[in-house]
């Protein structure tokens, strides 16, 4: 039996759209709460209707400023654990320090388990995400993580276009697994970008296409896009290994610095991301296409809430 009179979805101020996007989707109304600062900018919250023994899900990514949105959630988490909430999770569509999942530098923190910790003892009870960065971070959580996939929105997407001749490219070997399950939804081959990174300012250094795409249409793969530059490089590393033609996609479409104007000068026909992280009008270009996960968070939030099976949402 539907318990969804007992369900109650809350935003934070990172993304109060997907939020109502994902309540709509439910057949809901977004749960009545406020979050602002002070002027001595301390965070303040405060839930605005019963949720006594209710079972709450908080909607709110980590994305830029990643520092006060983690906070809020955490401040969100506590103020529905002392309200007596009878659960909370925490729908977090982009995990912010993500990247940060292993010590590979000496004398340097695991800033992913860290925020981990943070959230289980702000008093969640479990874990709603999309694509975290590095599947350990799962493992980093004493409380359990439902991790859903953008895949099948994004390769739903671009089989409707019916591109002749494609082949999946992964941007680098971290992200190949995921891109060979990308390529087979599509039932395209794969090939990898070798990269090495240079630094720890974002830059990387695109060595060579590994597989066969000369004569063919290429979409590369990737998590996230950051700054831009891996993508870019990317593309035209491939126009110079004879791709005729070059398409983009990716879950979280963080775009720091100049990433969306890097996009728009490149050689992309069209980058298609997800709304797990808000972009703004001037963040938009014109070869940008957004895909909606709400349908996806909300079905989760439902089979969560009636206690039915999240997995197979992607049999």
């Amino acid at each position: 039996m539907s318990m969804l009179n007992e369900l109650k979805v809350f935003s934070g101020n990172a993304h109060p759209q997907l939020a109502r996007d994902v309540c709509d989707y439910l057949g809901i109304e977004v749960g009545v709460s406020e979050a602002f600062k002070f002027a001595n900018d301390n965070t303040f919250v405060r839930i605005g209707e019963n949720i006594r023994e209710r079972d709450v899900f908080i909607v709110q990514p980590t994305s830029a400023p990643t520092n006060d949105n983690l906070m809020e959630l955490l401040i969100m988490i506590d103020a529905a654990r002392r309200a007596s909430a009878g659960r909370i999770t925490a729908v977090v569509p982009y995990y912010g320090y993500g990247r940060t999942d292993k010590k590979d530098q000496p004398r340097v923190p695991i800033t992913a388990r860290l925020v981990a910790d943070l959230i289980s003892t702000a008093g969640a009870d479990r874990v709603l995400t999309l694509d975290l960065h590095a599947g350990q971070i799962q493992g980093f959580f004493n409380i359990p993580v439902d991790e859903l996939t953008a895949e099948p929105i994004l390769s739903n997407y671009f089989l409707a276009k019916g591109l002749d001749d494609l082949v999946l490219v992964a941007v680098d070997f971290g992200i190949s697994k995921r891109a060979r399950d990308m390529a087979e939804r599509l039932g395209v081959p794969v090939a990898v970008i070798e990269k090495r990174r240079t630094g720890n300012d974002d830059r990387s250094e695109t060595l060579n296409v590994i597989g066969e795409v000369r004569g063919k249409r290429a979409l590369t793969f990737d998590d996230e896009i950051l700054t831009g530059g891996t993508i870019v490089n990317a593309a035209n590393a491939l126009l110079e290994a004879g791709v005729t033609e070059v398409y983009c996609c990716a879950t979280h479409p963080v775009f720091s610095k100049r990433a969306h104007s890097l996009l728009a000068e490149s050689a992309y026909t069209e980058v298609a991301v997800t709304d797990t992280v808000p972009l703004n009008g001037e963040q938009m270009a014109s070869n940008i296409t957004v895909l909606s996960v709400a349908p996806l968070l909300g079905e989760a939030i439902r089979r969560i809430h009636e206690g039915r099976s999240v997995g197979q949402l992607f049999q």
